[in-house]
C-alpha cells in the first residue's frame, strides 16, 4: 500500500484541487470522532453525552461538518459530469448520465453493499441463535444510521445534471432559489402549522449546499465572497437559535421536539453556509501545507479508504464497549472524572479496531477501470447492445439505492426475524425490503453503466 500511495501521490497533477481531497476527508473524520466522543454507554443503554451534558451542545457547530462533504460533494460532480460531456459522441447523453452515476456511485454503494451483507447475515445468525438482547440489539439497531448521509448523497448526484444546467444558466440565483425554498418550507412549517412539509428541507437544504460546491467549480467563491457566507450564515445561525424555535445542537438530540438535523432546518442551512465560508477563507494556507509530500501522501491514503472507515467505525466503537463490558472493565458515569479520564483509551481502540475492519474490507473501496460514453452504434453502444434508455434505467437503479439506504438507516437490522419496520415516506420498511432495494437499484446502476461504455 505505501508504494502505491507514493506512486498516486506523486503523479497528481498540477491542476488538481488538493484542498478538496484534504476536505473530504477532514469532514468524515469529523464525523467519526463525534461519534465516538457523543456515546455514552453504560451497561444499561446507550445515551448521548450531548443530552447529559447541555452545556457541550455548541460543540456540535464545529463537529456538525457534513455541510463541508456534500459542498465538496458538489465541486467534483461538476467537474466529473462536465468531463464526460466534454468526452461524449454528438447525440449520447443519455449514456453519459448513465456512465456518471455509475462513476460517481462505485465507490461509495461498493463498499456500502459489503457492509449491508455483512450486518445483514451477521443479524440473522444472531437471532437465529436467541441473541439480539443488551448492547447486542442496540448495536444492530444503530449500527445502520449514519447509512442516512449515503443517502443523501445519492440523490445529490442523481440530481447533478438537472441542477448543474440551472447552475449554468442562473448561477448565484440557483442557490437562492434553493434557499428561499428552504425558508418557505420553514415558514409554512412553524408559523403556518402545515404537516409533512417540513420533509421537503431534505432537498432544499442540502441541494442548495450541493449548489455551493458548483459555484466553487467555477471559481466564483472568491474571499470576499467567502467572508460572506461566513460572517453571513454565522450571524444569521445565531440569530435563529437565539430568537427562533430553533435548538441550539446542530445534530439531533434525543425526545426533542424540533431537530436541525431531521428533517433539516434553516438554521442547519444558516449553519452550513457558516462552515463553507470559514473553509474556504483557509484555502490558501492549506494549499500550502498540501504541497509538502508527506502531507499531501497521507491525504491520498486517507483518501483511499475514508469511505470504508466511516462506514465501520460504529461497529468498531460497539465492538470496543462489548469487549470492555465482557471484560468486566467498569464504564464510568457519562461525563463524570473517570468517564473522561477512559476517553483517550476508548478512542484508541475503536481507532485501532476500525483500522483491522479497514484492512479486511478497503479492497472494496478501490475503484473499477473506468468507462466513456460510447458512440451511438458501436460495439457496447446502447443503440447497439439494445440497452436504449440506460439513463432512465440508471435513474431507477440510484432511486431504488437511495430509499433502501435510507430505509436502512431507520430500521436497523434489530428485529429482522420479527417483521419490525420503520416509515420512509408514511410507508413501512423492513429491513429485507430495504436491502433488497439497495443490491437491486445497484445492479440497475451497474448495468446501466457498463451499457454506456
Amino acid at each position: 500500500m505505501g508504494s502505491s500511495v507514493r506512486e498516486l501521490a506523486g503523479a497528481t497533477p498540477a491542476t488538481r484541487d488538493r484542498y478538496v481531497d484534504l476536505l473530504r476527508v477532514a469532514s468524515l473524520g469529523a464525523v467519526v470522532l463525534g461519534h465516538w466522543l457523543m456515546a455514552a454507554v453504560t451497561p444499561d443503554g446507550v445515551g448521548n453525552l450531548l443530552a447529559v451534558v447541555p452545556a457541550l451542545q455548541p460543540l456540535t457547530w464545529l463537529l456538525q461538518v457534513m455541510p463541508v462533504f456534500f459542498f465538496v460533494g458538489g465541486f467534483s460532480h461538476a467537474l466529473s459530469y462536465r468531463s464526460l460531456l466534454r468526452k461524449r459522441p454528438e447525440g449520447s447523453e443519455d449514456s453519459v448520465y448513465s456512465a456518471f452515476l455509475r462513476a460517481r456511485l462505485q465507490r461509495l454503494l461498493r463498499p456500502t453493499t459489503v457492509f449491508v451483507l455483512v450486518w445483514g447475515a451477521a443479524a440473522l445468525l444472531v437471532q437465529l441463535l436467541g441473541g439480539g438482547g443488551g448492547l447486542t440489539g442496540v448495536t444492530l439497531r444503530m449500527v445502520t444510521q449514519p447509512l442516512w448521509f449515503i443517502g443523501i448523497y445519492l440523490a445529490m448526484v442523481a440530481f447533478t445534471p438537472p441542477l448543474l444546467r440551472l447552475h449554468e444558466r442562473y448561477g448565484w440565483g440557483a442557490f437562492a432559489g434553493l434557499a428561499g425554498a428552504a425558508v418557505a418550507v420553514d415558514v409554512l412549517r412553524f408559523a403556518a402549522g402545515v404537516p409533512y412539509v417540513e420533509f421537503l428541507n431534505f432537498a432544499f437544504v442540502w441541494l442548495a449546499v450541493h449548489q455551493l460546491g458548483f459555484l466553487r467549480a467555477d471559481g466564483r467563491v472568491d474571499p470576499r465572497r467567502a467572508a460572506l457566507l461566513a460572517g453571513g450564515g454565522l450571524v444569521t445561525a445565531t440569530a435563529l437559535v437565539a430568537l427562533g424555535p430553533y435548538p441550539l445542537s446542530m445534530v439531533g438530540m434525543p425526545g426533542e421536539k424540533v431537530s436541525n438535523m431531521a428533517p433539516p432546518t434553516l438554521a442547519l442551512l444558516a449553519h452550513g453556509l457558516w462552515l463553507v465560508g470559514a473553509v474556504e477563507l483557509l484555502r490558501a494556507p492549506a494549499a500550502r501545507l498540501l504541497e509538502r509530500p508527506r502531507v499531501w501522501r497521507t491525504v491520498v491514503a486517507a483518501n483511499g479508504v475514508a469511505m470504508t472507515a466511516f462506514l465501520w467505525h460504529l461497529t468498531a466503537m460497539f465492538g470496543v464497549y462489548g469487549a470492555l463490558l465482557a471484560l468486566d472493565v467498569e464504564l464510568p458515569a457519562p461525563a463524570s472524572v473517570a468517564w473522561w479520564a477512559q476517553v483517550p483509551l476508548r478512542i484508541a481502540l475503536a481507532a485501532a479496531l476500525t483500522a483491522a475492519l479497514v484492512a479486511a474490507f478497503r479492497t472494496f473501496e478501490r475503484p473499477a477501470a473506468p468507462t466513456a460514453p460510447t458512440a451511438p452504434g458501436a460495439p457496447g453502444a446502447p443503440g447497439a447492445s439494445g440497452a436504449s434508455g440506460g439513463g432512465p434505467l440508471a435513474a431507477l437503479g440510484a432511486t431504488l439505492c437511495l430509499l433502501g439506504v435510507l430505509g436502512l438507516s431507520m430500521v436497523g437490522f434489530g428485529g429482522l426475524l420479527d417483521g419490525r419496520t420503520a416509515l420512509l415516506i408514511a410507508i413501512p420498511v423492513s429491513a429485507p425490503a430495504a436491502v433488497a432495494m439497495t443490491l437491486g437499484g445497484w445492479l440497475l446502476v451497474e448495468r446501466a453503466g457498463r451499457g454506456a461504455r
